[in-house]
């Protein structure tokens, strides 16, 4: 249960960092608390995400994967960021991602700061 509390809020200090440097990811609301409330929503659904659905695209594309020596990642996980704004359009979050590219770079950044505050925050062994 510790080591999943530590990856929803490493993934929503993620989602807020790539908030905060992309204007073209956009996290809106009424105060500043139902901004984080909806950041943890956000955060968990791009959880979900990453688990049901990335390992079934990462082995479709297994064949790019090698041959682009591991830079197709970067669209496995823009594609996922992007699956998540859409997925939170349809439960009615204010989270939303403008963009391929820009959800290249969002996922990009949501990648090194999570891998970042997973090495600082302790995890659930």
């Amino acid at each position: 249960m510790k080591n999943f509390v530590v990856k929803t809020v490493a993934n929503a200090g993620a989602l807020a960092v790539a908030v905060w440097l992309l204007d073209q990811i956009t996290l809106t609301g009424d105060s500043t608390g139902k901004e984080i409330g909806t950041l943890i929503i956000v955060a968990l659904l791009f959880g979900l995400v990453n688990f049901l659905v990335k390992p079934v695209v990462k082995l479709l594309s297994l064949p790019l994967l090698i041959l682009t020596l591991g830079l197709f990642t970067l669209v496995v996980n823009a594609l996922m960021l992007l699956l998540t704004s859409w997925l939170a359009d349809k439960l009615d979050l204010s989270f939303h991602v403008e963009g391929f590219w820009t959800a290249v770079l969002g996922g990009l950044i949501i990648s090194v700061v999570s891998w970042a505050l997973h090495v600082i925050l302790p995890d659930g062994d």
